[in-house]
């Protein structure tokens, strides 16, 4: 099962992209972030007319989170337990085949000095607790996402620059370890154990150009799953930067696009070699 998590910063703006990409990689399952659009309006005649189903949990111009599947959804779960007061789009769960996937848009956090951290780190305690329910059930699941969390310094490109932004403090760091140390695989990390690699692209004073990102989009994988191991010629496993084009209106690209044959079976994770997907709003990105 090939799997992708992809930040689209607004679906309407990027459907065309996301279409695209679609017809050309054929994954079996899809994590959106940042649809902002409420759910009514999210773009399902044009998934299903490429052979996508469609779950999405929205709300008016911001959040948002969708699974596009091409074998339909089962035992879908919409937010994150643990709160029934929280009304924000972030949590989109179902079953795909016999693999539990999850799409996670985990709370910025930013400033630290708002109630916005405090609620990051709750939300982050109660996604741990998910996470155990699913690990005590020896569920074979993907919890694949925007984390809006760089877990060490090797993952920014400036760690002291970055050292008191919400995304790096050690109280996010902190809850990402414990949430990884349950049991998890860092599917990334399975292949790149070498510093500074990236996710995440600001598309404000060239860090694209420079190298000058963050790893805050993870995939975690329960041990049912199976070790992911790199497969077919366009594995990136030799650290080489992809090759892209830049369609409008991108601020960030991020790249994790794991596969995993399930239960019981051996997994792989394949890493492209020419399609970061983009995220954000500057006219001069794809």
């Amino acid at each position: 099962m090939k799997i992708a998590t992809w930040n689209v910063n607004s679906i309407k703006v990027r459907l065309p992209n996301l279409l695209a990409w679609l017809e050309r990689e054929r994954p079996d399952a899809v994590c959106l972030q940042e649809i902002k659009c409420v759910t009514e309006d999210f773009p399902l005649l044009e998934l299903r007319a490429l052979g996508y189903h469609a779950v999405a949990a929205g709300q008016k111009t911001y959040n948002g989170v969708a699974l596009l599947t091409r074998e339909a959804p089962r035992d879908v779960l919409i937010g994150l337990p643990g709160d029934p007061a929280d009304m924000q789009a972030r949590y989109i769960e179902a079953t795909v085949g016999d693999v539990r996937v999850a799409s996670i848009y985990l709370p910025n956090g930013n400033p630290v000095d708002s109630d916005k951290f405090p609620y990051k780190l709750a939300w982050m305690r109660r996604l741990e607790a998910r996470a155990r329910e699913l690990l005590a059930a020896e569920t074979a699941a993907v919890l694949a996402g925007d984390y809006n969390v760089a877990p060490t310094d090797a993952d920014v490109y400036d760690p002291e620059a970055w050292r008191e932004d919400a995304l790096c403090r050690r109280e996010s760091r902190g809850a990402f370890r414990s949430l990884v140390n349950l049991g998890f695989t860092d599917a990334y990390r399975v292949f790149h154990a070498e510093p500074h690699r990236y996710t995440f692209w600001d598309y404000q004073a060239g860090r694209w150009m420079r190298d000058e990102g963050l790893r805050i989009d993870h995939l975690l994988l329960t041990p049912q799953t199976g070790s992911p191991r790199p497969t077919s010629t366009r594995a990136s496993a030799d650290g080489t930067r992809p090759r892209i084009t830049r369609p409008s209106g991108a601020r960030s690209l991020r790249p994790p696009r794991p596969r995993t044959s399930g239960r019981n079976g051996g997994g792989s994770c394949r890493w492209p070699s020419c399609d970061r997907a983009d995220r954000a709003r500057s006219p001069d990105r794809c």
